[in-house]
This record gives C-alpha cells, structure tokens and sequence, in this order.
C-alpha cells in the first residue's frame, strides 16, 4: 500500500491539484478529474491516509475541484467544462460528457462525503447543463460538441464510461438526498430523491445499448466491431464496470439488475483470458466466447474490474466524514493555483497515450492488486 499511496502523491503536483509539470503537455479535464475521483475512492474507503505533512485524499479532491469549478465556462454553449485545460492542446474548443461527467461524479461525492451543500448545488447545475446543452439526451450520454459551433452539432457516438461516470454519480446523488430524507420530511426533501431515483433508473436502463443482441455481455459498441478501439478506448470497460457495482452498492434498488449484467458479463469475459505465457491474458471482446488477440493493460484492467464487480455484496460501501472517515480536507485547497498555458507545448498522440496507461496503471493498482491474486491463480 505505501508504494500505491507514494505513487499517487507523485502525480499531485506542487499545488497539490493533480497538474503534475510532467504531464503538463497533455493534461485535460478529464485526467485531473480521473486523479481527483482516485483521491476521492480513497478517501471513502480509509485507505492509509499520507503522511500528516503531505495533503490528504479529501484535500486532494477538493483541490480538483476548486481548480476545475472556475474553468466552467457560460460563454460558450451557455456552460460546461472544456476537454484541454490549456489554449494550445488539441481538443480545447471540445466540450465533452467525460470532461464535466467526472465533475459531477466528483462534486456528488464530496457533497455527500462531507455534508456541503455547494457541492451538490455544482453538481445539479453540471447535470442540468448535460441536459440542457443536448449531450444527454433520454439519458443517453453522448460524447462532446465543438463550442466555437456554440455545441450546435453534438457527436452521438456513446461509450460506456461516459454512461458510468454519471450513473454513478447520480446514484451517489440519490444516496446524499435518501441520507437527508431520513431526518427530513419536508415534501422537497422526498422530491430530491424521487427525482435522482427516476434518473438513476434512466441511466440504467439506457445501458443496454453496451449489452447488445440481449446477450447481457458487456461491449465498447463503439470500436469493438471494427477494431478500432484505442488505447483509451480499451479500458473504458473497466471503469463502466466499477461504477455499475458503485452504484450497486450505494443505489441498492439497482443491484438486482446490475448484477445480472456483471455476471453474464464476468462469465464471457473469463473465456477470453486464456491467452500470453501463462495463459491468464485477457482478451478485449467479451461477445466472441474466445479470445480476440487484443491483449494488453486495458483488457487486463476490463477483465479485472468485471470480474470483481462480483464481491460488492462482501465489500463495505463508501464512508463519509460522519459514518468512519478519517480523511482530513481543505476547503481552499487548490484556490488560486494558475492555469497558464505559455510555458507548455501542443499536445501530441504519443504524450495522451502515456497520460493514460499511467493513469489505468497506478488505478490498477490501487483498487485491482488483490482481485488480480485470485484471477490469476
């Protein structure tokens, strides 16, 4: 564990908000909120806090967000998180679902972790935007749209995780509120969580577009087919099948369902790892009954995530400051830190290809090590 938390702290950066200068040529959006959602799981599941003189996993994902909170930009497409950080990287006029999605999850679990309402207040008015801006539509979560076009042409291809990171999110909407409800049985209260209950459902009911032929078996529809995925795309199943048994476990009126799509899922994708030296490499589509010959970190970390999703009945569920967290925060932690681009260079396919095997290895580890124990032998 001490070599997980050493290598998580490497990456905070000297303004401890996740903008490490040795990512800085290819840090988006998304990447801060991804290393900012990995300090948030940790802090609700008391994984071993660093060292008093180092930020604390609370801090660190409030420092995500109050870096990110004022990027949100209303003079284009009325809102919403640009893809880039920086002016120079490809992708800065994108605004797209996983950039502000990873916000949203973010938001809802530092309003529910800590109490504060103002974070759950952003994370409305992200899904309002969402909504409102067309990036989901019927709960269907879309890609992203170009704001010099003012997001009036949005691109529908649908990935799982974009599905995942506000499915989870909204369940974890839905849990603050019930948690509230409990003391409180103001009308508005129970209307709060009527309503992230119907959206919860919603999104889960739009998943079946990742689970085709009514086969139940998980598929990034988008580029499996064609062969086409990369190596982004690749590990998108891993985290879709994390947030779906999050959300089991903080949603349980969604378990029943989730499970079953886990489990047929878990099922295929164990008889494509028969594959490598030992035999134990998975392949990256489940539908085939065989292994594909698509085989590295990303089909790995699907295979591992699916199969784990499996245990959420035996694993605790996640804490907040009031029910057994230990994390310490910092409202202010990442206030005032400066986004300038003038000392960074455009971004390139090959520096965005290693931003993300750094960022599905180090979550590999993290939260995969002893899953993978069991897998493996």
């Amino acid at each position: 564990m001490l070599t997980i938390r050493k290598g998580i702290q490497h990456q905070v950066g000297l303004d401890a908000n996740f903008m490490p200068a040795n990512q800085s040529k290819s840090l988006g959006n998304d990447d801060q909120g991804f290393w900012g959602m990995t300090a948030m799981t940790a802090a609700e599941y008391n994984f071993p806090n660093p060292d008093s003189s180092q930020p604390q996993w609370l801090a660190l994902a409030q420092a995500v967000f109050n870096t990110q909170a004022p990027r949100w930009d209303p003079a284009t497409c009325g809102g919403g998180l640009r893809w880039q950080i920086f002016t120079l990287n490809r992708g800065y006029d994108y605004k797209n679902s996983i950039s502000n999605g990873a916000f949203f999850n973010l938001a809802a679990r530092l309003g529910r972790y800590t109490g504060n309402q103002t974070y759950l207040d952003w994370a409305e008015k992200t899904w309002d935007w969402i909504s409102t801006v067309g990036l989901m539509d019927q709960y269907h979560v879309y890609d992203g749209s170009d704001d010099t076009l003012n997001c009036t042409e949005v691109d529908h291809i649908q990935w799982t995780y974009n599905s995942g990171v506000y499915l989870y999110g909204a369940a974890m909407m839905w849990n603050a509120s019930a948690a509230k409800s409990a003391s409180d049985t103001s009308d508005a209260a129970t209307a709060t969580t009527t309503k992230w209950q119907t959206r919860v459902n919603g999104l889960l009911n739009t998943t079946s577009v990742f689970f085709p032929d009514n086969k139940k078996i998980m598929s990034e529809v988008a580029c499996e087919a064609n062969g086409k995925c990369d190596v982004d795309q690749k590990s998108f199943k891993a985290h879709f099948s994390r947030w779906l048994a999050a959300t089991a476990k903080v949603a349980p009126f969604t378990k029943a369902t989730i499970l079953e799509l886990l489990s047929s899922s878990a099922a295929a994708a164990a008889k494509t790892c028969t594959a490598g030296t030992d035999l134990n490499q998975c392949g990256l589509q489940w539908t085939t009954g065989t292994n594909d010959g698509s085989m590295g970190v990303g089909e790995q970390m699907s295979a591992l995530e699916v199969f784990q999703g499996l245990l959420v009945d035996s694993a605790s569920g996640p804490v907040t400051n009031s029910t057994g967290g230990t994390s310490v925060g910092n409202n202010a932690a990442g206030s005032g830190t400066d986004d300038s681009a003038t000392k960074y260079d455009t971004i390139d396919t090959g520096d965005k290809a290693g931003a993300a095997i750094l960022t599905v290895v180090v979550l590999l580890a993290l939260f995969g090590g002893a899953g993978w124990v069991v897998v493996s032998d």
